[in-house]
């Protein structure tokens, strides 16, 4: 029973991290879009508050969950499935984390990217969602 009360938060946590990390790269795009510096700031408070207030929590809290879920079934480990999603999750942080490092840009007004680069920037984490649920749900290798 406590296997699937975490896995329910696990996923709880995956829904909250992933509704970040597909609407932090779509204020991108309109920050990137705006002139006035009325625009400008609130993108920034936006931006900071939705990294920092959502985004990081949900990311430490799948964490925490998925690292609690492997330690009560320590057997899919010895799945190759399991091995892709790792790396699938691992470089989901790095992305998380270029996400930051964005942020942190457009808040000293140092962005040098168009709203273009950020409308396909902004699809990355879909191609992440499709994976990682493939291999989950599908369990292929």
């Amino acid at each position: 029973m406590l296997y699937l009360w975490v896995k329910a938060f696990h996923i709880i946590s995956i829904v909250c991290w992933f509704a970040g990390l597909f609407y932090l790269p779509r204020l991108f795009v309109y920050h990137a879009q705006s002139e006035d510096s009325v625009s400008k700031e609130r993108f920034s408070l936006m931006e900071r508050k939705l990294y920092r207030g959502i985004m990081g929590p949900a990311m430490v809290a799948t964490l925490i969950f998925g690292g609690w879920l492997i330690y009560l079934a320590p057997g899919f480990l010895s799945q190759g499935w399991m091995h892709a999603k790792l790396t699938l999750v691992f470089l989901l942080i790095g992305y998380h984390h270029m996400c930051g490092a964005q942020v942190k840009r457009f808040a000293r007004g140092e962005n040098t990217r168009s709203h273009m680069f950020y409308r396909w920037f902004n699809e990355v984490p879909v191609l992440f969602l499709l994976a990682i649920v493939i291999l989950v749900v599908v369990k292929p290798f």
